[in-house]
This record gives structure tokens, C-alpha cells and sequence, in this order.
């Protein structure tokens, strides 16, 4: 049977939910994306193309400038750092891109997530209203799923869900597959947040109890062995994802979730703009997958991502 979560300070009510679960053993499953983190001041792909705007190496520098502004109503700013990362690796590329012109692009990036994380660690709590009660809270919401998917590099959750003393009595949170190194100032030792990752070797990538949390594209506090950020940005994710050990072994990791029988999947602020995710969840549904999606835009979200439902077009159904 399926391991269930019973969290021992939420009432009886949630308790009672609980034991139904263990009776049902059905498998849910969250998957964020930047619209979740929105609302507690993360950016979205929008802002983050403002940002990178005005940073100060890309003012420096005419052709990226020029670069972002060519990507804007595209694919956006991922769209502009995958060209700069694919003229690295191809000869025929059109643009001929330095390697000093991806530093800078990648550099960039890396700070706009810093300052955004600066600005989640000033803010108290990651509840809205606390007079509801434990049932209405965003900590009971999440611990109500059997694992949490993410989209996002920020540091939301590990500095007020993971770190949560009544979250770790109850589902024990954990990010599989990753070694934590304590900050080195002794006040912040035990923050999740603050604290640099690394991967752990192949063949310790394993999950072991708790409710695992994964960073499906990586993290902005986490590094590779060569030091450089272990974070998935661009246009050609699926092949960074594949040449990294834990990015792909937690690719794998979410395809099967989404195949286990009876399985559901809510989705909150993913705009289902990446491929590989999408296929996986298209796989997911064909064998008997049921998903949940919460947007602004509602059941009209459904016909917006068919690209075939415009005027003139015979319309095609998908999986998704």
C-alpha cells in the first residue's frame, strides 16, 4: 500500500481525511510554476525580462540588449540566453556569441534570482490570514500531497514550508538526491533557504521517506562539482536536463508519478510552456492521469494552449 502522511496537529478532521486516503491509496501530486510563487512577490517571465533589461551587463552590451528586445514577444529572455548558449556549442550559429557574452547573460540571471530571494527572506510567513485556522492554511494545503513538483528556482518553500517545525513533525519534507552545506554564519546554519546544495553522487539517487520536494529545473542556492549554478534556464531544457545526473533521474521521477494508477496531478501557475513536461503529462493522462488546474484564465486556459482552436484552423485534440 501506498505510504500516506497522517499529520498529527491539524484536528481531527484532517486526520479523518487522512485515513481515507489510506484507504483509497490514491496518489496526489502537485507541480508549481512561477504564477504560485506570484503570489507572495515572485516574478514572472515578464518581469524577469524587465530586469535583465536593466541590469548592468546587459546595459554594458548592445548585442545582448538587442538580443532581448528580438525575443520578447517569443519565447522571452529564456529564449534569448538558449541562443547565446547554442552558439557556444554549434559553429553555424548566426550570431557569432562570446564566451564573455554568456558569462555576463548567465550572471545576470543568477543575480536577478538572488535579489528575488533576498526579498522572499524579509517577508514573516507564508500564510495570507492565520484567523481560519490550521484546515485554511497554505502548510495544510501542501502537505496534503504525496510529493511537490516544481518549476521554480526560487527559495519560497524551503525557507517557510520545508523549515516549518509543525510541516517536519508531520510529512518530513525533504529534497531527494541533494546534500545541504550549511551557511557559514552559525545564526543561519540551520536555514534551508541560506544553505548551498550539491548534488549527491549517482548512485545515492534514491527516494527515502518523507514527502520529497523536487526542483525539477534546479535551484538558484544549488552547484554543481565545477561550481557553477545547477539551474535549468532556456530554450533547450530537455537537453540540459539529460546531460545532468539528478535533473534527469528527477525527469524520470516525475513521468513516473504521473503513470502510477489512479494517479492526480494539480497544477498551480505553469503556463505549459515546456515540452518536456507536457509530454509527461501527456503520457500521464493516456494512462488514466486526471489533472487539476488552478489559473486566472480557467477552462479558456484549455483553448488557448491548443495552438490548432484559432480562426481558419481545423482544431486537434491532445492528451493535454
Amino acid at each position: 500500500m501506498r505510504r500516506t502522511w497522517i499529520p498529527q496537529r491539524y484536528g481531527p478532521d484532517r486526520l479523518r481525511r487522512a485515513r481515507v486516503r489510506l484507504v483509497t491509496a490514491v496518489p496526489h501530486y502537485l507541480l508549481l510554476g512561477a504564477g504560485f510563487s506570484r503570489n507572495w512577490g515572485g516574478w514572472v517571465a515578464s518581469e524577469a525580462f524587465e530586469y535583465l533589461l536593466g541590469s548592468p551587463e546587459i546595459l554594458a552590451d548592445p548585442q545582448l540588449r538587442d538580443l532581448l528586445w528580438r525575443h520578447q514577444l517569443g519565447g522571452g529572455f529564456e529564449d534569448a540566453l538558449a541562443e547565446v548558449q547554442t552558439a557556444g556549442r554549434t559553429s553555424w550559429a548566426r550570431q557569432p556569441w562570446t564566451h564573455a557574452q554568456l558569462v555576463s547573460f548567465q550572471g545576470a540571471v543568477g543575480r536577478m534570482f538572488d535579489d528575488m530571494n533576498r526579498a522572499f527572506l524579509t517577508r514573516t510567513d507564508l500564510e495570507f490570514r492565520r484567523d481560519l485556522g490550521p484546515a485554511r492554511m497554505v502548510r495544510t494545503f501542501l502537505s496534503r500531497f504525496d510529493a511537490i513538483f516544481t518549476l521554480n528556482q526560487d527559495v519560497l518553500l524551503e525557507q517557510f514550508y520545508l523549515s516549518d517545525k509543525v510541516v517536519q513533525s508531520s510529512v518530513s519534507p525533504c529534497v531527494p538526491g541533494m546534500l545541504r552545506v550549511p551557511h557559514s554564519e552559525p545564526i543561519y546554519s540551520e536555514s534551508l533557504s541560506r544553505a548551498i546544495w550539491h548534488p549527491r553522487p549517482e548512485n545515492e539517487l534514491k527516494l527515502q521517506g518523507g514527502q520529497p520536494y523536487i526542483k525539477l529545473h534546479g535551484s538558484a542556492n544549488w552547484f554543481s562539482a565545477d561550481g557553477q549554478r545547477l539551474l535549468i534556464i532556456g530554450g533547450a531544457k530537455q537537453q540540459e536536463i539529460g546531460r545532468n545526473p539528478i535533473l534527469s533521474w528527477y525527469a524520470k521521477e516525475f513521468a513516473r508519478c504521473l503513470q502510477e494508477s489512479n494517479s492526480r496531478l494539480l497544477v498551480i501557475g505553469y503556463g505549459f510552456r515546456d515540452n518536456h513536461v507536457n509530454d509527461a503529462i501527456g503520457d500521464g493522462v493516456t494512462r488514466g492521469l486526471r489533472m487539476f488546474v488552478i489559473d486566472p484564465q480557467g477552462a479558456e486556459l484549455a483553448f488557448k494552449l491548443n495552438q490548432t482552436r484559432q480562426r481558419a484552423a481545423i482544431a486537434v485534440t491532445t492528451p493535454l
